[in-house]
C-alpha cells in the first residue's frame, strides 16, 4: 500500500490536519510536531489543487516554510481557490509570507533577514502566541522577505526588529500567519501556538493516539493481505521488530519472520534479535547465518552506494531461497519509516536522493513479493511508542537506529571479516560507556567508524602503524537533522582509552563534531 493510500485509511477515521510541502524539511517536522497534539497530519506537495484538497477533507491546512522567496521566478504559490474552501488556514515563515502576498498584502525585502533567536514583541492581545501585548518572547527565525503591509481584514499583532508584521491573524476569515518557526525546540511559545491552533481555533479533538494507530494498521494488514501469508525481514532493528510485531497482532502465525544474519550486526546483537523473537515474542524465526556470502559478495566492493545495492540485494536473494517452502508467501514486510521516503526521494519522487535506503532503494526490481509496510507514514518517536503498547521490551524499543547494510557502511574501504571484528569490539565499548554514563535515550545515535587509512602512533617503546576509529554521536528528533552530541570530555577519554587499549590494531580515536546538514548522520 503506497504513504498516499495510507493517509487515505487515516483521513478517513481521523480528524486531518494537511501540510503542504513548500519545498524544504520543515513540512516533515511540522507534521510530526502536529502528532505529537494528538492529531493525524499528512504532507502533501504544494501543487495540490483546491478540488483535491476538497476531496481529502482536512479540518486545517497548514502552510510550511521553504527555501524561496515568494518574489523569486517560479516562484511556489498556492492555489488561490483553496483560501476560498473555508478551511482553517496557519501560515509557517514562507507559508505566512504566501499568505499575505495572495491575500493582498505585500511582502518585500526589509533591511536585511532574520536568521536563528530573535526577539518578539507583542503589539497586541495574542491567543496564538499566548501573550499579552509589551510582552516579549524568543523565537526562532529564517527568513530574508517579509510582510510590510497586512491584506484587507488582518491585524498584526507581533513584530521583531526585521519584520513588522510577525504575526498576523484575521479570525473571521480563520487564517494566520507566524513568520518565526513553531515547530523547533528553540521556540518556546511553538507547541502553545500549534495546541491554540488545532484544538482552539480549529477545535480539533485529540483522537491520533498508539491504541488507534495500532487497530487502523491491524485492519489495513488484514484488508491487505487477506487470507495469505507474510515473511518478514528482521533486520536487528526497532523498526523491523515493530513491524513484525504489528503484522504478527494482524494474521498471527501466518507471518514467518526471517532473521538474515548479515555478519555485520552490532557485537551480540544476533543473539538477541533470536531470543526475543523465539521466546519472548512467541513467533516464528528462521534464523540464517550468511555471513560469509555478504563478505564474500562485498569483496572489493567500496563505493557507499555500491555496496548498499549489494547488500540488499542478496538479502532479498537469502530470504527468497529460505522461504521456499512457504510457497503461499506473497508478502514481504518492511520497517519503513516516513524519513527513509523522505531521504530517499519524497513521497512524490521530487525531493533530492540523500542516499538509497536499504527499505526503499536497495530492493531488486523482479522481486516476486510485495511489501507490506505498516510503519510507512510514522516518525521513530511514534514507532518506539507503538512497540511499547504492542509489548516489545525496552532492550529492543529503545535500540539506537542502525542502518540496514549494518556495519557495512559504517566500514570506509573494503569490508572484510578481519575489520568487522575490529569494528564491533570498539562499536560495543563506544556504545557500553555512553550507556554507563546514562545518555543513552538522550543521544539518538552513537557508534564508531572504522577509516579507510592507516596512522603512525607509539604504544610502549614501539612504533605502530595502526587503524583510527572515529567516534559519532548525534542528538536528533528524527533524524531529518541533527546535531553532534556534546559529549563530557572525561567520557571520550574513558572511550579512546579502553578502545586504544582492549582493541589491537587502533592506535588513535577521533570524535565527529559535524552536524546534518551538511553532513549525514551515517558516513556512507
Amino acid at each position: 500500500m503506497s504513504s498516499e493510500s495510507h493517509a487515505k485509511v487515516h483521513s478517513t477515521v481521523h480528524s486531518t490536519v494537511v501540510v503542504v510541502d513548500f519545498g524544504a524539511q520543515y513540512a516533515q517536522l511540522i507534521a510530526r510536531r502536529i502528532r505529537e497534539s494528538q492529531v493525524y497530519s499528512m504532507v502533501v506537495r504544494s501543487s495540490i489543487s483546491a478540488a483535491e484538497m476538497a476531496a481529502i477533507g482536512p479540518r486545517a491546512i497548514v502552510l510550511s516554510g521553504g527555501p524561496a522567496s515568494v518574489h523569486a521566478e517560479g516562484a511556489v504559490l498556492l492555489d488561490p481557490a483553496i483560501y476560498e474552501l473555508g478551511i482553517p488556514i496557519l501560515g509557517i515563515c514562507y507559508g505566512s509570507q504566501l499568505i499575505a502576498q495572495q491575500l493582498g498584502g505585500v511582502v518585500s525585502r526589509g533591511g536585511r533577514g532574520e536568521y536563528g533567536r530573535t526577539e518578539l514583541l507583542l503589539n497586541a492581545d495574542s491567543a496564538l502566541v499566548g501573550l499579552q501585548a509589551g510582552a516579549t518572547t524568543s523565537v526562532w527565525m529564517s527568513h530574508f522577505d517579509a510582510v510590510q503591509q497586512l491584506p484587507p481584514g488582518f491585524v498584526g499583532t507581533a513584530c521583531t526588529a526585521d519584520a513588522p508584521y510577525a504575526v498576523i491573524e484575521n479570525h473571521e476569515r480563520r487564517v494566520w500567519g507566524v513568520q518565526f518557526h513553531p515547530e523547533v525546540v528553540h521556540t518556546p511559545c511553538g507547541k502553545h501556538v500549534l495546541d491554540t491552533f488545532l484544538h482552539e481555533f480549529v477545535g480539533i479533538g485529540r483522537d491520533w493516539t498508539m491504541s488507534s494507530i495500532i487497530d487502523e494498521q491491524v485492519a489495513s494488514v488484514r484488508a491487505q493481505v487477506g487470507e495469505g501469508r507474510a515473511i518478514c525481514g528482521l533486520s536487528g532493528g526497532v523498526d523491523s521488530a515493530v513491524a513484525a510485531a504489528l503484522v504478527h497482532r494482524a494474521i498471527g502465525s501466518r507471518l514467518t519472520c526471517v532473521y538474515v544474519d548479515t555478519g555485520l550486526m552490532r557485537k551480540g546483537e544476533s543473539q538477541q534479535v533470536v531470543e526475543t523473537f523465539r521466546r519472548h515474542m512467541g513467533i516464528e524465526l528462521i534464523h540464517v547465518d550468511a555471513g560469509d556470502r555478504f563478505l564474500a559478495s562485498l569483496r572489493g566492493v567500496t563505493e557507499p552506494e555500491a555496496k548498499r545495492k549489494t547488500i540488499g540485494e542478496l538479502f532479498v536473494r537469502i530470504f527468497e531461497e529460505h522461504t521456499g517452502g512457504i510457497v503461499d508467501a506473497e508478502f514481504l514486510v518492511q520497517g519503513t519509516l516516513y524519513p527513509d521516503i523522505i531521504e530517499s526521494g519524497g513521497h512524490d519522487g521530487k525531493a533530492a536522493v540523500i542516499k538509497s535506503h536499504h527499505n526503499v532503494g536497495g530492493l531488486p526490481e523482479d522481486m516476486r513479493l510485495q511489501l507490506v509496510e505498516p510503519l510507512r507514514d510514522l516518525f521513530k518517536d511514534e514507532v518506539r511508542a507503538l512497540g511499547s503498547e504492542l509489548g516489545l521490551p525496552d532492550e529492543i524499543v529503545w535500540r539506537q537506529p542502525f542502518p540496514g547494510p549494518g556495519l557495512g557502511v559504517r566500514i570506509i574501504g573494503e569490508v572484510t571479516s578481519e575489520r568487522v571484528l575490529l569494528l564491533q569490539d570498539a562499536d560495543a565499548i563506544v556504545r557500553e560507556e555512553i550507556d554507563r554514563a546514562g545518555l543513552t535515550r538522550e543521544i539518538w545515535q552513537a557508534f564508531a567508524v572504522l577509516a579507510d587509512i592507516r596512522s603512525v602512533g607509539v604504544m610502549g617503546d614501539e612504533r605502530t602503524y595502526g587503524h583510527p576509529i572515529i567516534v559519532r554521536a548525534v542528538t536528533s528528533e528524527d533524524a531529518m537533522t541533527a546535531d553532534w552530541a556534546r559529549l563530557p570530555h572525561e567520557l571520550l577519554e574513558r572511550i579512546s582509552s579502553r578502545v586504544i587499549n582492549e582493541v589491537p590494531g587502533i592506535n588513535r580515536v577521533v570524535y565527529d563534531v559535524t552536524s546534518k546538514p551538511p553532513g549525514t548522520i551515517e558516513w556512507e
